[in-house]
């Protein structure tokens, strides 16, 4: 009898790439916690803009005072949304602080811009030669002990293209993190120091007086959001420089990694302002980039920031 030839299985040639990439595939998309009833609105509309993060929000008037049961649903969809627009709201300076006070008390920065009060930060980018420092994605002043809660931003002069803002939502770069990882960096800290993220744009002499006012923190690499509960990445490009106790060669290499996941995508929301447009974002819970495309046009924002707890 003649025997039956087994077929041989196909061999690939070598094909490794670096190690701690992003690569392709199913990504987990939870906007909710688990266990988090999702109830409609009664209040206003709400238009979903990414799946999940961002939602423009309809039929409210910023200048007029929330009362409780508005700020609260407001505050919902803050939560469960992460940034919020409002499209042509053409709100002053002071009625965006005003707004922003609903959430708490604002916050002042001597490294920014003063616009027409100390709580009031202007990005005059009329100059295609001013530095333009947020065109990397961070979250805002994690190099203070408490961080900010959230910020309001309004566009008051919008260039005819490019300018957009983009925010990404890091607790669903957490969710899609492999689970050894999530074991090495659970519990572990970080350092966040203010001068990675101004020392290219800003002289010595500017930022020496500014140490003792803010020296370097420690936060956690994976928080929890206070008012839901649900696990965030919590380090950024800017102001994170090391993992505490860590090698410092492996924890370079663990930062870029976690770095990376604010870059995907699928995490991720893109505006395209108009002018009067208001974005309302949960700091604690997400990370931005203002892409700075549109020189030699202008553009020219105004943000309020609100303080915000100690993470854990």
């Amino acid at each position: 009898m003649t025997a039956t030839a087994v077929p041989t299985a196909p061999v690939l040639r070598d094909h490794r790439i670096p190690a701690d990439g992003l690569y392709e595939g199913v990504r987990v998309l939870n906007r909710l916690p688990d266990g988090w009833e999702d109830r409609p609105y009664e209040r206003f509309e709400v238009i979903p803009q990414a799946r999940t993060i961002g939602a423009e929000i309809r039929g409210l008037d910023l200048s007029r005072p929330l009362d409780d049961a508005l700020r609260t649903e407001l505050n919902r969809a803050l939560l469960e949304w992460k940034v919020l627009f409002f499209r042509g709201a053409h709100l002053t300076s002071a009625q965006q602080a005003d707004f922003a006070r609903n959430w708490g008390e604002l916050e002042t920065n001597p490294l920014l811009a003063r616009g027409d009060s100390e709580e009031v930060v202007r990005f005059d980018k009329k100059d295609p030669t001013a530095p333009t420092f947020e065109n990397v994605w961070h979250t805002d002043v994690t190099f203070r002990e408490r961080p900010a809660l959230g910020a309001v931003l309004q566009l008051r002069e919008v260039p005819p293209f490019g300018g957009d803002t983009m925010w990404a939502d890091m607790a669903a770069a957490y969710d899609n993190l492999p689970q050894d990882l999530k074991d090495r960096i659970d519990g572990a800290r970080a350092v966040h120091d203010f001068i990675p993220g101004f020392e290219r744009f800003y002289p010595a002499e500017r930022l020496a007086p500014l140490q003792e006012q803010f020296p370097p923190v420690e936060h956690p690499v994976v928080r929890r959001h206070p008012e839901t509960g649900r696990k965030m990445l919590f380090v950024n490009t800017s102001f994170t420089t090391r993992i505490v106790g860590w090698d410092r060669a492996e924890s370079d290499r663990v930062l870029r990694l976690l770095f990376q996941q604010a870059h995907v995508p699928e995490y991720q929301v893109r505006f395209r302002w108009q002018p009067g447009d208001i974005a309302f974002w949960d700091n604690r819970a997400t990370q931005h980039y203002a892409v700075a495309d549109y020189a030699p046009h202008g553009r020219v924002a105004e943000r309020v920031a609100i303080a915000g707890d100690r993470p854990f």
